[in-house]
């Protein structure tokens, strides 16, 4: 009778054992399914950020390409306008070229200005996208130890 009373307390606390490690590794599954989709969406959110800011910075390079360039023809147009005056007229044309010339890099200076701006605008969204992606994820990470340190505390 003794044998089979122990064995029978041996059984429930075995079982009991059983439940504790059981709950304590289905929290820690679900854990660990969190923490990843968290930092799954993270990594998505980073991508798209970085694209965004890349994709800003190229199209200010590009405006710089074509406002260099719109530069240079007019610095063109007007030593053209230069070479083709006459003798007494070459300073006045000059005069005339050297203004259209500073109109044209005045004009590119703001195009410029207004694309890099975009461009440090994007990259700074950008770096708060992933600033809060980040913080997602870290609190993720805390609930999903939280809940493990529950379910192992209730046994």
């Amino acid at each position: 009778m003794n044998k089979i009373i122990a064995t029978l307390i041996a059984g429930l606390f075995a079982t009991a054992a059983f439940a504790q490690t059981s709950d304590v590794a289905k929290a820690q599954a679900d854990a660990n399914k969190d923490v990843a989709k968290a930092e799954q969406k993270e990594a998505k959110t980073d991508a798209k950020a970085d694209k965004k800011a890349n994709k800003a910075i190229a199209k200010a390079d590009k405006v710089h390409e074509e406002q260099t360039a719109k530069v240079g023809v007019e610095q063109a147009k007007a030593n053209e306008k230069v070479a083709k005056a006459d003798p007494e007229d070459k300073a006045k044309a000059a005069a005339k070229g050297d203004k259209s010339v500073a109109k044209a890099e005045e004009k590119a200076e703001k195009k410029t200005v207004k694309a890099d701006a975009k461009a440090i605008k994007k990259t700074v969204d950008a770096t708060a996208d992933k600033a809060l992606a980040a913080n997602e994820t870290a609190a993720a990470k805390a609930k999903a130890d939280a809940e493990v340190k529950e379910a192992a505390a209730k046994h």
